[in-house]
């Protein structure tokens, strides 16, 4: 991955880099102390990820991203902020800007989150570059074409955060076996049924099922605990987020939700156990990609 650092603070610079060098997080091609002198370097580098801090001269962080979207720069950006509101977490979302790095900067929060945006950047691009494929063979047969099962359950737990999570491909595979029984009923058959589908899709060793299918229900619940922190956090900066507000009450139960929040909110340093429920989390998502795949071209 390929940084641009922009931060009036030279010790946040030369924190930042450090860290990204030090994590083998990819290299950091340019940095600036401002957003007016960093907009020709980062137009001229094209840079994968702009690190930009929110209050600085003469141009701030939401200014500085408008003036380099006028310009066709198509990088994603990460926030660096001391101070956290509603109206500029909603001001930098509407700007394309979705994860924040909180100052003082603290090197595992910098790692997390960059390691989780990096994920996700191959991720879509992957994507993007099977799209783009699939459109350019399929262009001179048809003008649309339905996406699959795959592409249908990946866009929802992209929009969750959770896209680079183990647990989301055992997902696909589940929603792919209940697509594929062509059920009337939306209802799910029992998980130990569906751990067994996605282990035999795996092609485990029939002496190794039961440790397998274990492994399955473990990943899928770590990923789905990534979910609810994802919009418990998004919930923080923005209660009218409209990921959070779609997905939180759809998903989870509000109570874990609300729990998880107050949390994150006053800095605990002892995690509450939070309750998941692997066949609500399950079915709404079986319940999601069937009116999703099923919806007209």
């Amino acid at each position: 991955m390929r940084y641009f650092i922009i931060d009036d603070d030279k010790a946040s610079r030369s924190m930042l880099k450090k860290i990204i060098v030090e994590g083998e997080l990819g290299h950091v091609i340019g940095e600036a102390e401002s957003g007016q002198k960093a907009l020709q370097l980062i137009l001229s580098t094209q840079p994968d990820f702009v690190l930009i801090d929110f209050l600085m001269p003469e141009l701030d962080g939401i200014e500085t991203i408008e003036q380099l979207r006028k310009e066709g720069f198509h990088g994603q950006f990460i926030m660096i902020s001391q101070v956290v509101n509603k109206e500029m977490v909603g001001e930098a979302y509407e700007k394309g800007v979705e994860f924040f790095i909180h100052k003082p900067i603290n090197r595992v929060e910098v790692h997390s989150i960059l390691k989780k945006t990096a994920e996700q950047f191959h991720l879509k691009q992957s994507l993007l570059t099977i799209r783009e494929s699939l459109a350019h063979i399929e262009s001179a047969k048809m003008a649309k074409k339905q996406p699959s099962v795959k592409e249908v359950v990946l866009a929802i737990l992209n929009d969750m955060g959770i896209i680079g999570e183990t647990g989301s491909g055992d997902m696909v595979l589940m929603m792919e076996f209940l697509m594929k029984q062509k059920n009337s009923s939306a209802l799910l058959p029992p998980l130990k049924d569906l751990y067994e589908a996605v282990a035999l899709s795996n092609h485990a060793d029939p002496a190794q099922m039961k440790k397998e299918m274990k492994s399955i229900e473990q990943r899928i619940r770590r990923a789905i605990i990534a979910a609810l922190n994802n919009l418990a956090s998004l919930g923080i900066f923005d209660y009218t987020n409209p990921k959070f507000e779609y997905y939180a009450p759809r998903f989870f139960d509000f109570q874990e939700i609300r729990m998880r929040m107050r949390e994150m909110e006053t800095d605990s340093k002892e995690a509450m156990k939070v309750k998941i429920n692997i066949k609500k989390f399950l079915q709404v998502l079986y319940v999601e990609t069937l009116d999703k795949f099923n919806q007209p071209s």
